[in-house]
């Protein structure tokens, strides 16, 4: 096989292995972005400044952000 990288010790850069790799985690980047997003969101409306700092702070793979916006941010009805 012919790779580009191979001159430079890199060859593995360009194997479908390593390109889907890097498909899966630039997806879940994507994912994460997007949850991270909306739980932000919800903390700040919600005045959650502990959830709004670790929120922003963890990297979960948005395992975090969805337990947080599904379970935790549930407004005290008064």
């Amino acid at each position: 096989m012919n790779y580009p990288y191979a001159e430079h010790g890199q060859w593995w850069l360009s194997t479908p292995l390593a390109l889907g790799v890097g498909l899966f985690f630039g997806v879940l980047a994507i994912w994460s972005l997007v949850w991270k997003g909306m739980a932000l969101w919800k903390a700040a409306q919600h005045r959650h400044k502990g959830w709004f700092v670790v929120l922003l702070i963890l990297n979960t793979a948005g395992i975090l952000d969805i337990l947080y916006i599904y379970f935790f941010s549930k407004k005290n009805k008064n």
